[in-house]
This record gives C-alpha cells, sequence and structure tokens, in this order.
C-alpha cells in the first residue's frame, strides 16, 4: 500500500487544524508510521516462521499459531493507522463541497482562510469524535487478543490436530512486548490530544 496517500491526506487538512491537532499529525507521523514502516513490520513480520512447537504432528504448529494470533498483528496496526485517519476525510470533503459552492456562486463563503467555522466546525468535532472512537477500539482489540498486552514466551497448545498438550514458543517475546506498549502509548497519547482539541474547540466557540 501507498502511506504516501495517507499523508497526503493528513497533510491537507492541518492547515484547518490547531495547534493540538498539528501535535496529533506529527505524533501519527513520526511516533506511529515511521516506527511501523521501520520496525514494528519487520519484529512481525517472519512471526510465523520463527513460531516453534516441540512436535512435529503435521498441522499442529498451524493450528497453535492461528489460535495464538487469530489476526495478523502487521495488518491489524496497519488497519489502526488507516481508521484513525480517515475520519480527517470528512473534513476534505467538506472543504471540497465549500470550494464548490464558492466557485458556483463566485464568492468566499469563509472570509478568513484556514479558520475553522460554521458547518466545517460541526464536521471537525465529529472527525475528533471518531477518531477517538477508533483509538479505544484498537485499543480493546488488541487488549483481548494479546491478553493484557502480554506476549508469552511458552504456550500451551491443546487444539487438534494435535494429540496432546505441547509446547509453543514465540520469538522475541520481550521485544514484542516493548512495541505493544509503545503502541499503547502512542494511541493514549493520540485520544489525549483529540479529545484536548475537542474540549479547546468546543470551549473556544462557545466563548464567542
Amino acid at each position: 500500500m501507498s502511506w504516501g496517500i495517507l499523508c497526503d491526506l493528513l497533510s491537507g487538512v492541518n492547515k484547518y487544524s490547531t495547534g493540538i491537532g498539528r501535535i496529533w499529525v506529527a505524533v501519527v507521523f513520526i511516533f506511529r508510521l515511521l516506527v511501523y514502516i521501520a520496525a514494528t513490520e519487520n519484529i512481525w513480520k517472519y512471526e510465523h516462521d520463527e513460531f516453534e512447537c516441540n512436535i512435529k504432528q503435521p498441522g499442529c504448529e498451524n493450528v497453535c499459531f492461528d489460535h495464538l494470533f487469530p489476526v495478523s498483528h502487521i495488518r491489524l496496526r496497519a488497519l489502526q493507522l488507516i481508521m484513525v485517519s480517515t475520519p480527517s476525510l470528512l473534513v476534505v470533503f467538506h472543504l471540497a463541497y465549500r470550494e464548490s459552492r464558492e466557485n458556483h456562486h463566485q464568492q468566499k463563503i469563509c472570509q478568513s482562510p484556514g479558520e475553522i467555522d460554521g458547518g466545517l466546525l460541526c464536521t471537525y468535532l465529529i472527525s475528533l469524535l471518531l477518531k477517538t472512537g477508533f483509538e479505544i477500539v484498537f485499543l480493546a482489540l488488541f487488549y483481548k487478543l494479546y491478553n493484557g498486552f502480554k506476549v508469552p514466551h511458552l504456550v500451551k497448545c491443546d487444539v487438534r490436530p494435535c494429540p496432546n498438550t505441547v509446547d509453543c514458543y514465540i520469538s522475541k517475546p520481550t521485544e514484542k512486548v516493548i512495541f505493544l506498549y509503545f503502541l499503547v502509548a502512542t494511541s493514549c497519547l493520540c485520544m489525549l490530544l483529540n479529545l484536548s482539541e475537542l474540549s479547546y474547540l468546543i470551549f473556544k466557540y462557545s466563548m464567542k
């Protein structure tokens, strides 16, 4: 996939964001997208090949791996990045609609370029709520999949066609836990920024 499309999308909305919103974009670019591309993807890339069980029963290792990791960590994290960024599309569509109306009426609807007002403000607030909601959903999903953000060194598996309980070993579990905690920290930081920007905008425009 092309991450450049996502970068262009967020950069286009950035000029309408507050200072808090610009910090959110920086966090997404530096601490989430770049870390994903540079480190996380490589850590989990060969997870299936490095997953080992102390039995050679055909199919046992595969079903144990599927039982432990029902969803690919790489794909799930990529989906998280996409979902928390795409609410910005609402703002992009609203801006495109505004520009279309301005061209049709040959006059500026908003006198201050880059200023959030009226319907655009509502759209922007909705996008912040959606971003926060997606963060919460994915954090809950990661928590459920990884039993409280834990990657054990040893897993006991008794799923068929394994003839009995077998021991399976996960590669680099400590490193994976560190990056899981980093994922949680950056997600919580983004949620905090979204809620702070939401509160700031509501307070600012309610005072007006």
